[in-house]
């Protein structure tokens, strides 16, 4: 390095002379440079002092241009600034407003679009996550209308109790099987099967008033070993079915019952049943075997037209009382029951009818 800058000197020394480059040094002081290079710049100023005596003058411009080229390879240029690369602003040019108008456009648009590139595509990775999931799982078999709860949907349903009324349904809907009550009552039921309570064995109470049951199925009430009180009220029976052993209550009224429709032992077993309503049919007869447990007997308007004494009390046993019957009512019928004196004698007292 110093071979070279030795070299230039002798070069400079004869073009330019010894005054110009002490000029030109002098002028260099005021300006910033590195100790290494200031102390190379003091050592060749000496020199020129001691064999220089007469020096010309030169023009400014090639002083200038001299020293740039003499100093320049000595000086190392600063690092560039790092800068985004994509980035190029011309602040010099008509083009400034619409390089920064496409630099925003970019990134709000396109690092929009990505974002939502991102978005769908994470979207449909869920997506087929979950469509994996469900097909790795089994699918659970449907459960039938009739497994828990089949009706409830025309008729409303409330604490073992279903209210069927006046739904225009002409068949007993199927029921819950914890179902107690049912009031099917003023609709268009036909006829009563053994399936409509098979696997309802918790019935107490059944009300089908005001439908057009015609036929009843025997054993239909056979498996309700808990049904209290049976309501068949204004229907079109002819004949009555075998009923449950527990009844309290038996409603029939309102239809088209004959004495040979009823069988004689028909309520024969029925050892708990308080209250019977046959008014308003087409008996000609009172029912046989009536039980002790009787407390009402409604069979007004009917065909009876005769009574024995044996029909409530025993003819063989004087001293017989039947004390729990409350009221027999047996008006509307073509009977006179003054004629038959020795049929109440076991009664606290007289049946409601025509006497004369």
């Amino acid at each position: 390095m110093l071979a070279k800058i030795s070299t230039t000197w002798k070069l400079l020394l004869k073009l330019l002379g010894p005054h110009i480059l002490f000029s030109s040094l002098k002028s260099t002081h005021s300006f910033p440079h590195a100790p290494s290079l200031l102390g190379l710049m003091h050592k060749h100023e000496y020199l020129l002092r001691k064999t220089t005596k007469n020096f010309k003058t030169a023009t400014t411009t090639l002083q200038s241009t001299l020293l740039l080229l003499l100093f320049v390879p000595l000086i190392k240029p600063a690092p560039p600034t790092q800068q985004d690369s994509r980035i190029i602003y011309d602040y010099g040019t008509d083009k400034f407003e619409e390089t920064l108008f496409s630099q925003d456009y970019e990134d709000k648009y396109l690092d929009g679009k990505n974002i939502k590139e991102k978005k769908t595509m994470i979207t449909l990775d869920e997506k087929s996550l979950q469509l994996q999931k469900d097909e790795s799982v089994t699918p659970l078999t449907p459960k039938k209308e009739n497994d828990e709860m089949p009706t409830c949907l025309l008729c409303v349903c409330l604490s073992g109790s279903v209210y069927c009324e006046e739904v225009d349904i002409d068949a007993v809907p199927p029921l819950p099987k914890e179902s107690a009550y049912l009031y099917a009552r003023f609709n268009k039921i036909k006829k009563l099967t053994a399936k409509d309570f098979a696997d309802i064995p918790n019935l107490k109470r059944l009300d089908f008033t005001g439908n057009l049951i015609e036929d009843i199925e025997d054993g239909t009430f056979s498996k309700l070993s808990l049904l209290e009180e049976l309501t068949l009220a204004e229907n079109q029976l002819l004949k009555l079915p075998v009923l449950p052993p527990k009844l309290t209550l038996f409603n029939a009224k309102y239809n088209k019952i004959k004495s040979r429709g009823i069988k004689a032992n028909t309520f024969k077993k029925l050892n708990k049943l308080s209250f019977l309503y046959l008014d308003h049919n087409a008996l000609e007869s009172v029912p046989l075997n009536l039980p002790e447990s009787l407390r009402v007997i409604h069979l007004q308007f009917n065909n009876i037209t005769s009574i024995t004494d044996d029909t409530f009390c025993k003819a063989n046993d004087t001293r017989y009382i039947r004390d729990r019957i409350e009221e027999i009512r047996l008006e509307g019928n073509p009977i006179v029951l003054g004629k038959h004196p020795n049929s109440f004698i076991c009664l606290k007292r007289l049946p409601v009818g025509s006497y004369v």
